[in-house]
Formats: structure tokens, sequence, C-alpha cells
């Protein structure tokens, strides 16, 4: 049985040990973290005066067979997931992230007391954090692509009440002027929720336009 393997550095032994670690959960949620063994690189250096520095440096180890089985998630999923977890860990949330798969999507649900700090004005930031990920899934060339959606403190159902609500006021504004409208730049997800309102809409119809990222609805009177 061959062993998963991770190296990491901290200003100490203790704290590169701790990172070690904690990049293994993040890659193996179920992992036994009493099978973990560390082999110290090296100590590190303090210097003078912060002269000469060096990181103390960690290598962790843990047997295939203590990481317990991810179940039914996929690669992409995993790799979601992961990266979540250093994101969050950047902004120094400590989140729990819930995944959810499906045929067409790949769910992420983050719970943490400041998740406001994820979701950002207006939902830039979680949106920036979607996009990113999308990037990174369709890249990896799979077939059927699976969109990525990021939700956090129910930012994704108020976000999904806006966009219903968007969607009727449009149709009622086409069917008044019979002019086609276009909305704003969204995600194939978000698209999707404006196809499905509108679509036993009276008078309208609807079409996506554009390209990723900036991909569109127009909706249009209907023919």
């Amino acid at each position: 049985m061959s062993n998963v393997t991770v190296e990491a550095t901290g200003e100490t032994v203790g704290e590169a040990k701790w990172a070690a670690l904690r990049e293994l959960e993040l890659r193996h949620p179920g992992l036994d973290k009493t099978a973990v063994q560390f082999e110290v690189v090296s100590e590190g250096e303090r210097g003078l005066l912060g002269v000469g520095y060096a990181p103390a440096r960690v290598v962790a180890s843990v047997p295939e067979d203590a990481i317990a089985p991810a179940g039914d998630q996929s690669d992409l999923a995993g790799d979601v997931r992961f990266l979540l977890a250093r994101v969050t860990g950047a902004f120094g949330l400590d989140a729990r992230i819930e995944m959810h798969e499906d045929d067409e999507t790949v769910t992420a649900t983050l719970f943490a007391a400041d998740a406001g700090l994820l979701i950002g004005h207006h939902g830039q930031t979680i949106d920036a954090v979607q996009y990113l990920l999308n990037a990174i899934a369709h890249r990896r060339g799979e077939e059927p692509r699976k969109e990525v959606v990021v939700g956090a403190a129910g930012y994704r159902e108020r976000r999904r009440a806006t966009l219903e609500s968007i969607a009727m006021r449009t149709a009622e504004q086409v069917r008044a002027t019979g002019e086609p409208a276009e909305l704003e730049p969204m995600t194939a997800v978000e698209r999707k929720v404006v196809h499905l309102v509108l679509k036993e809409e009276e008078g309208v119809e609807t079409r996506s336009d554009g390209t990723e990222p900036n991909r569109y609805v127009v909706v249009v009177p209907a023919g």
C-alpha cells in the first residue's frame, strides 16, 4: 500500500506540521489523522534581525488505506471542495463545505460565521470564485460538462428570487413594447432559471446570446 505525502513549511516545525496536516485534510476529508507520520526535513533558521531566515520544512505521509473513500463524489467535486477550502482559508474563514452533485451541476454550499466576507458586495466575490471554479472545470475537458455553483448564507436562493423577479418584469416590458430586451451576463445556471421562469409565459420567448463568460438571455416577443 503506497502513501499519500504532502510537504509544507512554517516558521517553526510545529507550524509546518499543522500546515501539512491541514493540507491533507483539505484534500482528503475522510483522513484518519492518527495515521499521519511526519518527517522533519529542516528545522529552519530564524537568522539575525530577520536576515537569512529559512522556514522549517516537513513531509507528512499517510497510508492510502487511512483515507476514507469519497463515495460517489467525482474528481471534479473533490477539486472544488479542495479549492474552496483554500479560498476560505485565505479569507480566514472557518467554513464547513457541503457538496451536492447531479448530472448537470456540482453545488458547493459553505457555512461560516462570517460568510459575508466570501459573498462580497452584491455577490461580486462569490461570483468571481464561482467563475474561477467553472473556468477550471471547463479546462478539464470532461464530458458532459458540469456547471459549478457556489452558495453561502442563502445567497444563491436570494439571487434566484431576484432573477425570477427580473425575468417577469422584463417579460412585461417586452409584451408592452414589442421590442426584445437583453439581460445582464449570467452563468449557465442563472440563464436556466430565467429560461424556465419564462417558458410558460404568454407572448414572450427566450434565447441565449453572446459568448462565455458574457453570455446573456434575450427576451423577445413570441413569434
